[in-house]
């Protein structure tokens, strides 16, 4: 499976839903998408560090963040927001294992389709076929 995020900059997002709202168009069939304002922030969530830590997800399958936490070596509230970011985008998903959330990796591979000629570039996840659920 497939899905698609959009990279759109704050000013262009601004005027489409401001046009958007007066009525003076439709919202565009992708309006539902996660978007990133540049590939540069793309490029910031994607660090070695958090790369590291979406192999350690993928590989290790951590039941809980406490237990990813010991893994990575990272505080838990740090490795807190970094997944809450990772989960917004849809690079992972939390899963509850008992009363506890536990990471998922959900995405297999990212392709970058970048446009030469505009800001209209865009993100490919492919999916993993069946989740990855602990």
């Amino acid at each position: 499976m497939t899905s698609k995020l959009k990279i759109q900059s704050l000013e262009s997002l601004r005027e489409e839903m401001t046009a958007v709202a007066k009525g003076l168009r439709p919202a565009p069939p992708d309006a539902h998408v996660p978007s990133f304002n540049s590939l540069e922030t793309v490029a910031r969530l994607l660090t070695k560090e958090n790369r590291q830590l979406l192999s350690l997800i993928r590989d290790r399958k951590p039941q809980s963040v406490a237990e990813l936490a010991q893994l990575s070596g990272r505080s838990q509230p740090n490795l807190t927001r970094t997944l809450n970011k990772l989960e917004a985008v849809g690079f992972v998903a939390m899963r509850l294992h008992g009363r506890q959330k536990a990471p998922t990796a959900v995405i297999s591979k990212l392709t970058i389709e970048i446009n030469p000629y505009s800001e209209n570039d865009t993100l490919r996840l492919k999916q993993n076929a069946k989740p990855i659920i602990a």
